[in-house]
């Protein structure tokens, strides 16, 4: 009767374990052998192929011999070759095969009498469910061995075009993983991993579309301001003689961005639109002349004049609210000057001459009362009250 297949399975050239193909390999020991008989009848079951053969006592290794049957260390026979042979006998030889598994790029070898890639992955105890293999499962194992590359399927979250995505893949590095998930990467974009990285499980690999243009910007561009020295205005008097006016240019920049957000914005060029006017305010020189001591009481005693219906006034408490008394001063601005605050134009319309805070105390009192015979009290909007 045939012999259950035992496995033999060698890691290098040490026996790392035996598996049973069936039941455990029993010792073949077959029927009754009769004393007189000189020649017996054996099968020989090599690798599935049977043999049958006449054999004149001996062992079972005198009959793989008659029969130029070559068994290794990693071959199986059974019964055992010393064992005596008898009548009706089945002498079983398996034999031994290299196998060579790259299992996620790490590399073993193995020796096993399993007879296709399946088998084989059994016996071993490989877990390759859902793996991808380089050579079929059903493909049979040669007695000159087999090199099988094994990708197993590994989670991994995918990062990339605004979409996070928790994928279970047997891609062999980051190229393959994206190419299996229709991601292509653009000349410039960013990866957290190299292409040629291997998958392992919980990698994150992330994906930054990187995009590149140019845009303009308007931007103005102060006027400045300078001063000149002039013995025309007195000490403290300043003057405008040309208004400042801000330019305006064109400025260029090169953006960067990193999946839809700008993160670089690098000046590239600029263009003057409108030039700048550089301000000009004339700073006086000229010593102011001493101030009255008194103007007030110039101011109420009618002096430079009397003119009817404002000689009674109280023109002191209006020039010490327009200008703090000083018949001298000029306003920061340069328009305004002297007790009373006058314009120069309307100085000139009252009749004075020259600038109104060069003149005396007394006269600017009398031109005063004539603006007010005039105009009234509303020529000081804010002191004409003190009046």
């Amino acid at each position: 009767m045939p012999f259950p297949l035992v496995h033999a399975v060698r890691r290098s050239s040490k026996t790392v374990r035996l598996v049973a193909g069936g039941t455990c390999l029993a010792a073949v020991v077959g029927g009754t052998v009769a004393v007189t008989a000189l020649d017996k009848d054996v099968t020989i079951d090599a690798d599935g192929t049977r043999t049958q053969a006449s054999a004149f006592g001996g062992t079972v290794a005198d009959v793989l011999a008659d029969q130029h049957i070559t068994v290794g260390e990693h071959d199986i026979v059974a019964p055992a070759a010393g064992t005596k042979i008898s009548d009706g006998q089945t002498i079983v030889v398996r034999y031994g095969r290299q196998l060579t598994l790259t299992v996620d790029g790490q590399t073993k070898t193995y020796w096993t009498t399993a007879q296709t890639v399946d088998a084989a992955l059994t016996d071993l105890d490989v877990r390759a469910d859902g793996a991808k293999l380089s050579a079929s499962r059903s493909e049979p194992l040669g007695r000159q061995g087999l090199a099988v590359d094994i990708t197993t399927p590994k989670a991994v979250t995918l990062v990339a075009d605004g979409q996070t995505r928790q994928v279970t893949s047997t891609a062999a590095d980051v190229n393959a993983l994206l190419a299996e998930n229709g991601v292509t990467m653009r000349q410039g974009d960013e990866m957290s991993n190299a292409g040629a990285d291997p998958l392992a499980a919980g990698m994150t690999v992330t994906v930054v579309r990187v995009d590149r243009s140019t845009s303009t910007e308007t931007v103005g561009i102060p006027h400045g301001s300078q001063t000149q020295d002039t013995d025309t205005l007195f000490q403290g008097e300043k003057k405008v003689v040309t208004p400042g006016v801000d330019g305006s240019k064109t400025v260029t920049y090169a953006d960067l961005f990193r999946d839809g957000v700008r993160a670089e914005h690098t000046v590239t060029g600029e263009v003057v639109d409108v030039a700048p006017v550089q301000e000009v305010v004339q700073v006086g020189t000229k010593a102011k002349p001493k101030p009255v001591a008194a103007p007030a009481a110039a101011a109420s005693s009618g002096g430079g004049g009397s003119v009817g219906g404002a000689d009674g006034l109280n023109w002191g408490a209006l020039a010490q609210c327009e200008s703090g008394g000083n018949p001298s001063i000029v306003s920061s601005n340069g328009k305004y000057h002297g007790l009373y605050q006058f314009s120069p134009q309307t100085w000139r319309a009252v009749g004075g001459s020259g600038l109104p805070s060069q003149a005396s105390a007394a006269e600017q009192t009398y031109r005063a009362k004539l603006l007010y015979q005039r105009s009234g009290a509303g020529q000081w909007p804010v002191c004409g009250k003190k009046l």
